[in-house]
């Protein structure tokens, strides 16, 4: 049998189906015993409306229709959930790893690429649970025991198995979206609660160490040393620092943009008005600018291209190692900021504002107020209760 008889011998394995006049039942038809509906019905994901001959379930039994007013009723209930768009999708479901690569595809064009490289991060962890699993297949079960060998054989924070699951859910939401699953299996699954880090202040005597130490061993001591002041005088994160122009220093408004670029988190730009230190640093890193370059931090090894330093890793480890410092991070830079800022009595939506917060202040409040004892001990001293009048006092 060549390929179109065998075409043909398919064709004609579908009978029409009768009624009791004789007469035939459109849209039914019958092979070996079991009924099938002929109708178009449109795919979800793609939009596109496909002939196909769907089997027929006897609506009372959910078995096989095997009388033909079973299969009418059956028909009419396809003909029902295609009006009100709650029939199946037609292509086979994707597998969780196919459509993860495909969903980080996507985001590339919108997320930043720091973003895009945590997710991915996250993405292939599960892919290696539940790679092989269609979506529509995912269950609470499996996504739990994930959660849970995450948290006791690798032995992971409860904040990092949260950032998991976001990064799964982000993948989900999409395939919901696209029509692969109609509910969302991580539904009543709740975040790990995670306490809030004492993060202690590092002192100045701290940074300046870092400076002089980074000047003795290493090259780019000059620009690590203007770096890691820019980021305590402003609370600039890492890599938003590193893409800073001149463009963005105002000297006659007195602010430093940052995020120009539509690159910082949440894609947000924001002003940072000068301090006393910030604009100290700008004005001597202005003296010192290469000529030839619109960045703050050029690099080094740019040749003819004008293109920014990519990180000062290497030279904080060089000065962490020469000063004998463990445990100091960029971040800490950032938290010196705020820190400072709240000390100096400074509005917590303000100071929101400069570190580009989005909550007004929230997280200022519950992380970046814990302040040098000090300090809060002379602020204590400045409460009075005026005449109160209170009886024994």
């Amino acid at each position: 049998m060549n390929a179109q008889q065998g075409q043909s011998h398919v064709r004609e394995s579908y009978q029409r189906v009768f009624d009791g006049r004789k007469q035939p039942i459109r849209g039914l038809w019958v092979r070996e015993g079991r009924y099938y509906a002929r109708m178009l019905v449109q795919d979800p994901s793609s939009g596109r409306s496909e002939d196909r001959r769907v089997r027929l379930t006897d609506p009372k039994t959910k078995l096989p229709a095997t009388t033909v007013a079973a299969a009418v009723a059956a028909m009419q209930d396809l003909k029902s959930a295609r009006r009100t768009s709650s029939l199946p999708v037609l292509r086979q479901t994707p597998i969780f790893r196919d459509y993860a690569a495909e969903y980080l595809e996507r985001i590339q064009a919108f997320k930043r690429a720091a973003t895009t490289s945590k997710e991915r991060t996250c993405l292939n962890r599960w892919s290696k649970e539940i790679g092989g699993v269609r979506l529509n297949k995912i269950t609470k079960a499996m996504l739990n025991r994930f959660r849970d060998l995450r948290l006791s054989v690798d032995k992971v924070s409860p904040r990092t198995a949260n950032l998991d699951m976001i990064a799964l859910r982000n993948v989900l939401k999409r395939a919901q979206d696209d029509g692969h699953i109609r509910e969302m299996p991580t539904a009543g699954m709740r975040a790990f609660k995670v306490s809030t880090i004492k993060r202690d202040l590092v002192p100045w005597q701290t940074i300046e160490l870092l400076c002089r130490k980074a000047m003795e061993v290493s090259k780019n001591g000059r620009q690590f040393s203007d770096y890691l002041r820019l980021l305590c005088f402003s609370g600039a994160r890492r890599d938003e620092a590193l893409r800073l122009r001149w463009k963005d220093v105002d000297f006659s408004n007195g602010s430093l943009t940052i995020g120009s670029d539509s690159l910082a988190k949440n894609h947000q730009w924001r002003t940072v008005d000068f301090n006393a230190k910030l604009e100290a640093i700008l004005l001597d890193m202005n003296k010192r600018k290469v000529p030839d370059s619109d960045w703050l931090f050029p690099s080094p090894q740019r040749g003819e291209r004008d293109i920014s330093s990519k990180t000062f890793k290497e030279t904080l480890w060089k000065a962490k190692a020469a000063a004998s410092i463990e445990g100091f991070g960029f971040h800490d830079c950032r938290h010196f900021f705020i820190s400072h800022a709240v000390m100096a009595g400074v509005d917590f939506m303000t100071i929101a504002r400069w570190a580009g917060h989005q909550d007004g202040g929230v997280l200022i409040g519950k992380t970046y107020g814990h302040l040098a004892e000090g300090h809060t001990k002379a602020a204590a001293k400045r409460v009075t209760f005026g005449a109160l009048g209170v009886e024994g006092a």
